[in-house]
């Protein structure tokens, strides 16, 4: 099964480390994005891999970034600014950023009580980002906590507009995940594709996209492929997850992940596909190198 308390205590020590970087003042050498790795498992170059650091946490950092590498992947989801350095000495890339300080899934803009927090913790977070060479970062909607669609529409809006310019100068795309309010985030508000593509609509920025999380929507709407070729403008990002326990994405779940693969790949993205499973098998290298070859069409 999913484990949204594990998550979120991940996310709160990423946030601790991070923290201590912006306080630091610590420079990051900047780095290219999709940086060439020995390709051990030959793939095809149609999806770019990633993976997320949260699913491996047994696994310690500088070993699992040795491991990712000897696979053939090129770079790993979810990874704090203080473990940057490691990516780097590694030829690693961080497709998907966190920020600094109290950025987390149940307080995010939806509430107009958390912006100023955020928006600073965002602007701090930005020119660290552009140093090292990183292009993306993962925001979060928040709890509904009794809020109508529109107010957590207008919410959101108002307090991304305060950092979507400095996104929008410094080459930055800022990322709300979609989350299921099903089984996993109770309450989470950004919990539907349509709820997010109206966001970007209202917002109107080029460098706002969402975070399309295949297992969290397959749970809250299914209807996967369709909702991709419809919506892939608003994409820029994918997780997988095996349906239902959000273990490998093998014959064990639900989702056939060549064919939603092939459907992304048909839409012409460019960006990442991450592995967000928590491995129930005894390897986990393993496990995800399955992963990887499943998805590799």
């Amino acid at each position: 099964m999913d484990h949204p308390s594990s998550r979120r205590k991940v996310i709160k020590n990423m946030l601790a480390g991070s923290a201590a970087l912006v306080a630091g003042g610590s420079v990051l050498s900047s780095y290219s994005p999709h940086p060439k790795s020995k390709n051990t498992l030959n793939l095809k170059g149609n999806i770019n891999h990633s993976v997320c650091r949260w699913c491996y946490e047994s696994i310690p950092f500088e070993e699992f970034c040795q491991q990712v590498k000897g696979l053939g992947l090129g770079a790993i989801d979810l990874v704090a600014p203080k473990d940057w350095p490691l990516l780097q000495k590694y030829g690693l890339y961080s497709s998907m950023c966190y920020v600094a300080g109290d950025v987390s899934l149940t307080k995010g803009f939806a509430d107009a009580a958390n912006h100023s927090k955020l928006i600073a913790q965002y602007l701090e977070v930005f020119p660290l980002m552009v140093k090292a060479g990183y292009k993306d970062v993962i925001c979060f909607s928040g709890s509904r906590a009794g809020m109508d669609d529109e107010t957590g529409w207008n919410n959101c809006v108002k307090g991304l507009k305060e950092i979507m310019p400095a996104a929008e100068k410094q080459g930055i795309t800022v990322q709300m995940e979609l989350l299921n309010s099903k089984v996993n985030h109770k309450d989470y508000m950004c919990d539907r594709t349509n709820w997010g593509v109206t966001l970007c609509k209202k917002l109107s920025s080029p460098n706002f996209k969402l975070l399309y999380d295949i297992y969290h929507m397959q749970i809250d709407e299914g209807d996967v492929i369709r909702t991709i070729q419809d919506n892939n403008e608003y994409l820029g990002h994918y997780h997988t997850g095996g349906v239902p326990g959000r273990h490998e994405i093998d014959e064990t779940q639900e989702l056939f992940y060549p064919a939603i693969m092939r459907a992304i790949y048909k839409t012409g993205f460019k960006g990442y596909v991450a592995q967000e499973f928590i491995p129930a098998a005894t390897d986990k290298i393993d496990s995800l190198k399955k992963a990887i070859q499943i998805c590799d069409i």
